[in-house]
């Protein structure tokens, strides 16, 4: 009613008034009815075409919300739009995924926040998408679902400049969808750390806190399917292989005799400039072998019992904690140095990276604070991250935050390599094969060993050549003698 003015409702009365004067007085219609006067009539008909004008004006005007692309963290302001999920005209509810953008860290999944039809997309597969601006036009259910700082745009409302993740007036920063999501699983936002602009609470942050509170399991999108696999602190049975989507099939290679060029994006971007980064750094390099025998005994006898809780125990969970009760005793190379090389800062949690190869190029994410977790534990969170890394889905959250990197390069092949550190880490060490190897026992006799090379790389601005050896030795010999472990474990 109020988007009607003043000067359409008198320009719409002129119009009814003159309507009705031709049908009320003419020949037809001269002969009028003993109980109904004309004024009476008159009226009647204005007040019934007033009406449907009204609500069919009313019905034209849903608010019409223009989706903007939140600020995804890490300073990325721009990013590729890999996949759209829906097209115009689709209907959507809240937390439906929308589209699949890649930055130069890692693959995120757009979601809604209303209830929907979609109106607009503004960017083509494969386009550049930049942040803070509109995505997609959503014409929402009714205004009802808004509160005062959405995004309401039509024709006949004055066009401001938002972002969807502004929200003004609380305390905590969190759309209406998001609080309503916390309300019904009785959390409390002051408890939840947010990730989005300016600290404002995102549905994720919402789901990781649910997870990480009850080991609940992250409910797919339904429109893409999400890899469903246990967080580090449950030991529930894992999903079936099918609910992991595969890689997809290389292509065979055909050949065009044409040179091609291509813009970087995505990853390949991220490691031009990680890479670049990395020439800065003076690198330093030592190399070890460690006798595996007895580690291969132990875990022969623990894989049964692991799979028994639905997780393939494999070698890399007993580096990974042997590396963070190593750090423990070498804090400096847990440590981090800023752009200027005037402070060093260590690093209380250990985040240690495990660079995978994937379909979508090398990516490294991360079994945040090994330290708090048992080698099981780290088991578990490995799963998840290669279960994410099959299918496309790792985030930011698992690609941040790294404080030291092992490398398995001998899962594909090769015994030693020259490992690149990531800045701002200072150390970074590469796994070769384990091989059957011919060695001499404590006795004099030839045995056969199970033996393994390790490549290390320091940052030599702050490691010395004995530190990196020392952190070498007592990493070793947690390996090949892994009860010991059990004296240093909490």
């Amino acid at each position: 009613m109020a988007a009607v003015t003043r000067r359409s409702f008198s320009a719409l009365r002129v119009l009814l008034t003159q309507q009705y004067r031709r049908r009320s007085f003419g020949p037809q219609n001269l002969r009028l009815s003993r109980t109904e006067s004309a004024p009476s009539r008159w009226a009647a008909s204005l007040q019934t075409s007033c009406n449907r004008t009204l609500q069919t004006t009313v019905e034209r005007r849903r608010p019409v919300v223009q989706f903007k692309l939140s600020d995804i963290g890490e300073g990325i302001m721009e990013v590729t739009v890999k996949e759209w999920y829906v097209k115009e005209g689709d209907r959507v509810s809240q937390f439906d995924s929308i589209c699949e953008v890649q930055s130069d860290k890692a693959s995120v999944t757009i979601t809604s926040r209303y209830d929907g039809v979609i109106r607009r997309l503004y960017y083509e597969a494969d386009a550049t998408a930049l942040v803070g601006k509109p995505l997609v036009d959503i014409e929402t259910e009714s205004a009802s679902e808004l509160s005062q700082e959405d995004v309401v745009e039509t024709p006949a409302m004055a066009r401001e400049e938002h972002t969807h993740q502004e929200i003004k007036g609380h305390k905590t920063q969190a759309t209406p969808a998001v609080r309503r999501l916390a309300m019904e699983n009785n959390i409390k936002l002051s408890e939840v750390v947010g990730t989005g602009k300016d600290g404002r609470i995102l549905k994720e942050d919402i789901l990781n806190f649910l997870a990480k509170q009850t080991g609940a399991i992250l409910p797919p999108a339904p429109l893409f399917q999400e890899v469903q696999t246990p967080g580090p602190a449950a030991a529930p049975p894992l999903s079936a292989p099918a609910a992991v989507r595969p890689p997809p099939a290389a292509p065979r290679p055909v050949f065009t005799g044409k040179d091609v060029t291509e813009p970087l994006k995505g990853f390949h971007k991220a490691m031009v400039k990680t890479m670049t980064a990395a020439l800065k750094i003076p690198h330093f390099g030592y190399c070890d072998e460690v006798d595996l025998s007895r580690l291969v005994l132990l875990r022969s006898e623990l894989k049964p019992v692991a799979e028994r809780r639905g997780i393939k125990l494999s070698y890399l969970p007993f580096f990974i904690k042997a590396a963070s009760l190593s750090l423990l005793h070498f804090p400096i190379l847990n440590s981090t140095l800023d752009e200027g090389c005037q402070n060093i800062t260590f690093k209380a949690s250990h985040n240690i990276g495990v660079a995978m190869d994937t379909s979508q190029g090398l990516l490294v994410p991360s079994v945040k604070s090994v330290q708090l977790l048992s080698v099981f534990q780290v088991a578990q969170e490995l799963t998840r991250l290669q279960a994410l890394g099959a299918a496309g889905q790792l985030g930011t959250a698992e690609l941040s935050g790294g404080t030291f990197t092992l490398s398995n390069i001998g899962s594909i092949g090769g015994t030693y390599a020259k490992p690149v550190i990531l800045p701002p880490e200072v150390a970074i060490g590469a796994l070769g094969k384990i091989q059957v190897l011919p060695r001499f026992g404590p006795d004099g006799q030839v045995k056969a060993a199970h033996i393994m090379k390790v490549s290390w790389s320091a940052d030599h601005r702050l490691i010395d050549g004995a530190t990196m050896c020392r952190f070498s030795n007592l990493w070793r010999e947690y390996l090949e003698n892994p009860a010991s472990m059990i004296l240093d474990l909490k």
